[in-house]
């Protein structure tokens, strides 16, 4: 069902809360307005302090609604944390030649449901998606309903968090008197917004780059079959760079800014006897830091993220057409040359994306990407129980049923 009364989106960032206020008009998003605040009381997506965070909350939506002239009752959140895990299942069952039936769909989701429930009941479902059905040996995409088998196989990929995040994040919404509508994966719902079909259904990954975490989607028959969010992002280039060179922060983040991993073009960054320029030490005491040692500093960190990223495509089994058609985003970072950097690690052309609409700035593509899928939803996902304030479970719902 299309809903044309105003609905908002908040995304917890890194640094900034970034919330949209839209409506669906003749079947077309409409963007009301928008909103940013600064992120206090959360680190990565997970409350840290719930005042702080309540706080922060409740300006960024205020702002929002006196801009669109709207009051929210409900929000939609966008989060991507470390704790985020993904669990990918088959589950079988015999049709002895018969027709499949979405009842037998619906018994193999209900299993691995369970059998996820069951495995860690600390953690709570955020999303689940259907990406393949494998009929007496055959691949199917859609669903094979009324399809005479003998067998059938159904996989399935589950996103989860710990239920102690969900229920903190919920408080500090509760707090602010507005009540959490559903959460989306922020990997998700920037890949609906920057990926079209055809690249979401033949195989596609995802990589984006963040403050203090990266993240990997990867995308196939339009489902995310596998996601993985890891703590260390181009905040910790600039660490390093602090504390093997004994410079500030703020000098760090200006060498991380300049830096151009070409390594073709760094004449602003060195002099010619290839050290440090003296007008990188703001406040430190100038000395000879060679080139050599700084781009083995930035060199070795971003190895260490790319080579986790390698790994989870090839543990994932991602096929090698799939592999190869890499995209990269890197909020924020102003690493110049990066995609040249990470062609030159994964030894095939790596492609970038932005956005080109102008209702919003790049800063809100996961909340665009989020309308998307309140609007029209998913046809690879089944929806979760909704988790309560409390944390209880309500009633479950999956789109794909038609429940």
């Amino acid at each position: 069902m299309i809903h044309d009364y105003p609905q908002g989106i908040i995304e917890i960032g890194n640094f900034n809360l970034k919330c949209i206020i839209f409506k669906i008009d003749n079947n077309s998003i409409k963007i009301l307005s928008n909103s940013t605040q600064i992120s206090e009381g959360f680190h990565n997506g997970v409350v840290k302090n719930l005042i702080k965070a309540s706080q922060a909350i409740r300006f960024c939506i205020s702002d929002a609604e006196k801009k669109a002239q709207v009051l929210l009752k409900k929000i939609n959140i966008v989060v991507e944390q470390p704790e985020f895990l993904c669990t990918k299942l088959s589950k079988d069952r015999k049709i002895n030649g018969s027709k499949i039936q979405k009842e037998d769909i619906e018994f193999l989701l209900r299993e691995a449901k369970k059998q996820v429930v069951l495995n860690d009941k600390t953690q709570s479902i955020i999303h689940i998606f259907n990406h393949n059905y494998i009929v007496d040996g055959k691949t199917f995409i859609e669903e094979p309903i009324n399809v005479y088998a003998d067998h059938l196989s159904h996989e399935m990929t589950f996103i989860t968090t710990p239920i102690n995040n969900i229920k903190n994040i919920y408080q500090a919404f509760s707090d602010c008197d507005i009540e959490v509508e559903r959460i989306i994966s922020s990997t998700f719902a920037l890949a609906i917004e920057l990926f079209n079909a055809n690249e979401l259904q033949t195989g596609s990954s995802l990589i984006n780059i963040e403050f203090e975490k990266t993240s990997i989607g990867l995308f196939k028959n339009l489902a995310l079959i596998h996601s993985m969010t890891f703590p260390i992002g181009f905040n910790h280039i600039v660490k390093d760079i602090s504390k093997v060179c004994s410079l500030t922060i703020e000098e760090s983040v200006s060498i991380k800014n300049t830096i151009d991993l070409s390594f073709k073009n760094n004449e602003k960054l060195f002099d010619n006897n290839n050290y440090l320029k003296a007008n990188f030490f703001d406040n430190s005491i100038f000395r000879k830091i060679s080139k050599s040692l700084l781009i083995n500093i930035v060199k070795a960190r971003l190895d260490e993220i790319l080579k986790i990223v390698e790994n989870q495509i090839n543990i994932s089994k991602f096929n090698s057409t799939c592999g190869r058609n890499i995209f990269l985003t890197n909020e924020g970072s102003n690493l110049l040359n990066l995609d040249n950097y990470c062609e030159n690690f994964f030894k095939f052309r790596i492609n970038t994306r932005s956005n080109n609409k102008i209702e919003v700035d790049l800063n809100f593509l996961s909340c665009l990407g989020a309308a998307k899928i309140i609007k029209d939803g998913w046809e690879t996902e089944a929806l979760p129980n909704k988790i309560s304030k409390y944390g209880k479970k309500t009633s479950f719902l999956a789109k794909i049923f038609g429940v």
